[in-house]
């Protein structure tokens, strides 16, 4: 190996698997790492946990530090921001957030890592004072000063997907009167499928939580420069605080004009990570992924798919190695008192896969009626009409089945059937599970449609 100046920008999972992989991989390389923010390797999956309470110091949720870096030979430029490439030169543009200077880097391998920012929707009253969103430390730390206030009283969540439903949780549990709004008719629209979301929807409701969903938003109200209300084509909600959760982009204008970009902003990547630029990689959220249920690319930002093309990333900077499969979009989370998971495709998303699926719902007992503190497990299995191949699972309790979704991933990613999932070799044992796990108990209802829709041979 020659010697090499290898620049990584981004250290969240993305950018923090490219370094690790090449520190172990490329001994000699002189490396130099580029971040935005103050801080290297924040973990947003943990937000929640801090805004919640659970953890008390947000230093504790980053996974890796400048100093740490600086101890293995790594050379960090934190407030320092990446705002161009020029790959014929060889070089990015970067800004010193502190002092205002523009400068040149040079490098021999580029692994880029930007990562994502919030959606901002487009009506009146984005820039109001207390207007949020909640994207890295930056925003977890504001979000947390804002539980903290007895002066908020009235929150306003718009969006009701992943990020949405963690700030609703959080804002409630701290006491504060919490309206969530979406336009779509359920929460989680893509996430889980409507025998899901009902119960869901219905415990936020118990639980005194205004869901407003099939709703416009029109307009943040405000009054001296700062949120008030928040209107929409049904009502109008007080608000001394909002916050937008509508999802998010690529951090990619800065790279129009220099990368191939697809028509979403997400950077054009092969299979091994390359970009369209000679020794340029990229990695996480700003990418798109092989999808394994249809075989195609898509935009499936998390955090495991990033840590797996980081890896990739910088194990191919001198040569095709690594090759990314592919992935099925595999995440779980709870609200309150529910776990649930999913994995692949759903109801609300087979539309869009181009295939012809059937799905299956069934509810069960993970364990037998006689233990003590069994809970019910909601499921559903969604297989391809004509193989019974499985693309896509969810899976709900109020007891943790979430690792489950596992199973069921790696059963889409070898093309199980769901007769091969019904009879799987699943042990028993009352304390744990029934005489037939409720994974089999769930494939074996779906094998019994398919059998009742096969069309019959003449």
């Amino acid at each position: 190996m020659t010697y090499l100046n290898i620049v990584v920008v981004g250290t969240s999972h993305g950018g923090y698997e490219a370094v690790k992989t090449v520190l172990e991989n490329y001994p000699e390389a002189k490396v130099k790492l580029f971040e935005q923010s103050d801080k290297v390797s924040f973990l947003s999956c943990g937000i929640q946990l801090y805004l919640e309470g659970a953890v008390q110091d947000i230093n504790y949720i980053h996974y890796a530090t400048k100093e740490g870096y600086s101890d293995q030979g790594v050379d960090v430029y934190t407030r320092n921001q990446v705002i161009g490439l020029d790959p014929n030169q060889k070089k990015i543009r970067v800004k010193n957030l502190d002092t205002g200077e523009v400068y040149n880097e040079t490098y021999d391998k580029l692994i880029l890592a930007p990562g994502a920012v919030p959606r901002k929707l487009p009506f009146k009253g984005n820039d109001l004072e207390n207007v949020y969103f909640l994207r890295g430390r930056e925003w977890a730390l504001k979000n947390k000063a804002k539980i903290d206030d007895p002066a908020i009283s009235d929150v306003v969540v718009i969006g009701s997907g992943y990020i949405g439903i963690e700030l609703v949780e959080a804002y409630a549990k701290a006491g504060k009167h919490v309206t969530v709004i979406d336009v779509t008719e359920r929460i989680l629209p893509t996430y889980l499928d409507q025998e899901f979301t009902d119960i869901l929807m219905a415990d936020l409701k118990k639980r005194g939580i205004a869901v407003r969903t099939g709703e416009f938003v029109q307009e943040i109200q405000g009054e001296d420069g700062k949120a008030s209300a928040v209107i929409t084509d049904k009502g109008t909600y007080p608000a001394d605080l909002v916050v937008e959760a509508a999802g998010v982009v690529p951090n990619t204008d800065w790279l129009k004009g220099t990368l191939d970009l697809n028509p979403n902003g997400t950077i054009v990547v092969d299979a091994y990570q390359k970009t369209s630029a000679p020794d340029v990689f990229a990695a996480g959220d700003a990418c798109m992924i092989k999808y394994n249920p249809t075989g195609k690319e898509q935009n499936i930002a998390l955090a495991t798919n990033a840590r797996r093309q980081g890896v990739a990333a910088a194990l191919n900077l001198e040569k095709p190695t690594l090759k990314i499969e592919g992935v099925s979009g595999t995440s779980a989370l709870s609200l309150f008192d529910y776990k649930f998971a999913s994995t692949g495709i759903k109801d609300a998303t087979a539309a869009k896969s181009g295939l012809e699926t059937r799905s299956v719902y069934i509810e069960n007992y993970y364990r037998p009626a006689f233990v003590p503190g069994t809970e019910k497990v909601y499921m559903k299995l969604t297989y391809e009409v004509g193989t019974d191949r499985i693309v896509g699972a969810q899976l709900m309790s109020k007891h943790d089945i979430t690792a489950a979704i596992n199973t069921l991933s790696l059963a889409i990613a070898t093309k199980q059937t769901t007769q091969q999932l019904a009879f799987a070799d699943f042990f028993f044992q009352p304390e744990f599970d029934q005489q037939w796990n409720y994974l089999c108990e769930l494939a074996k209802a779906a094998y019994k449609q398919a059998k009742k829709i096969q069309p019959v041979a003449l």
